[in-house]
């Protein structure tokens, strides 16, 4: 295993803080710790915390990277995991197909080509392809939709991918060197989902399953979300008993008894919602009239 570095730039501070609500994720999602250097979160993982965040796997044999990030962080990604470890990147599993995590790969696929060895490996959800598919064919609305969301006027959606080169339905299980990642499929923000399982190290990487914010169950303008199968799969998550939980955005959360409160609130805060609305359906209540009755309880809110 790589000696790695001690990094002071106090995230952890921060990340705690915020946990106690004493801090809002702004500095993090606007990238105030964005930097060429990785957060340690114990011996043998690494964060980049970032818009998207990126974790770090040393596994005695090779890197193992959940997620990418984006196109704007990938310089600066790559450099901080090699500012982390000189080992060869052999995996990178993509949490899911949104374009804010799948765009890191490029300058380790580089560095490979130029030491002649082989590629990262790149691993995804079946569906991940059919995503790409799609935006490629799509990139037109995906481009007015999301200058619209974000408010970026030049934004242009992107048409080409880097597609995984092996992919999976249900489960699949990635071992390397000391490390085991337990790869599971779920259906919640998007159909492609994948958190990926570190039982040797305690670790729960959720992707987009859980951000940091009231579940994005919902919107009038992307494609279907699947609110009770994503509760389903936080419960699941919940189950693991994992003592670390690194988001697809936001901060970390350390300590069972904290990880457990926050994918057991997201679970709760889902249910409801379906429920209460259910419920008014077989009442016979009007759209208009379900989107103004329904309340999420105050003490999930908070």
């Amino acid at each position: 295993m790589t000696q790695h570095k001690e990094n002071g730039d106090g995230y952890l501070d921060y990340a705690e803080r915020v946990w106690r609500g004493e801090e809002t994720l702004l500095p993090h999602l606007t990238g105030t710790y964005t930097r060429p250097e990785l957060v340690r979160i114990g011996e043998r993982a690494g964060f980049f915390p970032a818009f998207a965040n990126v974790a770090v796997f040393d596994s005695g044999d090779g890197l193992v990277l959940v997620d990418s990030g984006d196109f704007r962080t990938a310089k600066t990604l790559h450099a901080a995991v090699r500012d982390y470890s000189d080992a060869p990147v052999r995996t990178v599993v993509y949490t899911h197909g949104h374009v804010d995590h799948v765009f890191g790969v490029a300058p380790f696929d580089q560095e490979a080509t130029e030491q002649g060895v082989p590629l990262p490996e790149v691993i995804g959800h079946e569906a991940v392809s059919e995503r790409f598919d799609r935006y490629v064919s799509t990139a037109g609305y995906n481009s007015w939709i999301n200058r619209r969301q974000f408010g970026v006027p030049t934004l242009n959606w992107p048409t080409s991918y880097r597609y995984p080169d092996t992919t999976y339905r249900d489960r699949l299980t990635v071992r390397h060197g000391d490390l085991t990642f337990e790869l599971v499929h779920a259906r919640g923000e998007t159909d492609d989902a994948t958190y990926v399982w570190i039982p040797e190290l305690r670790v729960l990487c959720t992707g987009d399953l859980f951000i940091w914010n009231s579940p994005n169950a919902g919107n009038p303008q992307k494609v279907q979300r699947y609110p009770e199968e994503w509760a389903r799969a936080l419960r699941a998550m919940r189950e693991l008993g994992a003592e670390v939980l690194l988001p697809g955005h936001g901060v970390p959360i350390t300590g069972a008894d904290r990880v457990s409160q926050a994918l057991g609130d997201s679970a709760a805060l889902l249910e409801t919602l379906c429920e209460q609305t259910r419920t008014l359906m077989n009442e016979g209540k009007r759209l208009d009239e379900i989107v103004h009755t329904v309340k999420v309880p105050r003490e999930l809110l908070e």
